[in-house]
């Protein structure tokens, strides 16, 4: 596959990304690292040449160890926020993201060896979505509760 789906724009960037719903008892499998204190959801940048179906399969199976079908398109996230990683620290972004809902499998276990762009260590928690954790997309936390039989749009704008 290609480069990851970052595109420098003005002083800013444009990233197309995915973001995979993976439930279990009323929990979400959400993503942490050392560096941060909020939790994200399992995903990552689309590299060109997949598509984001594509993308959601890779990253899953990267971040999990496990290689999973996709059930259905749950969101689409328009967001621009500002960076707090190492390469980005200050830079205006722009993200676009779609979420999936996965088939989860029976016995499953995930098992995370990944690492962020910087080299922090990441790791997986199941949080459920009223916990009093910081989790991005802020969506998360009233629509998991509820899910719609067809894919919503949010916007978020944190300029």
């Amino acid at each position: 596959m290609g480069s990851d789906m970052t595109v420098p724009c003005d002083s800013g960037l444009i990233n197309i990304r995915v973001g995979a719903i993976i439930m279990q008892d009323g929990k979400i499998l959400m993503v942490g690292n050392e560096r941060n204190d909020y939790f994200y959801s399992v995903g990552g940048r689309i590299q060109f040449g997949e598509t984001a179906e594509e993308a959601v399969i890779r990253e899953v199976l990267e971040e999990t160890g496990v290689r999973m079908e996709v059930d259905r398109l749950g969101f689409i996230h328009e967001n621009y926020f500002v960076g707090d990683a190492p390469n980005n620290f200050g830079k205006l972004i722009y993200e676009i993201s779609f979420y999936f809902y996965m088939k989860v499998p029976d016995g499953f276990t995930p098992v995370s060896g990944s690492f962020t762009e910087d080299h922090s260590k990441e790791y997986l928690k199941w949080v459920s979505p009223d916990e009093e954790r910081t989790i991005y997309p802020t969506f998360f936390r009233t629509e998991l509760l509820h899910p719609a039989g067809y894919a919503k749009h949010f916007i978020t704008d944190e300029r």
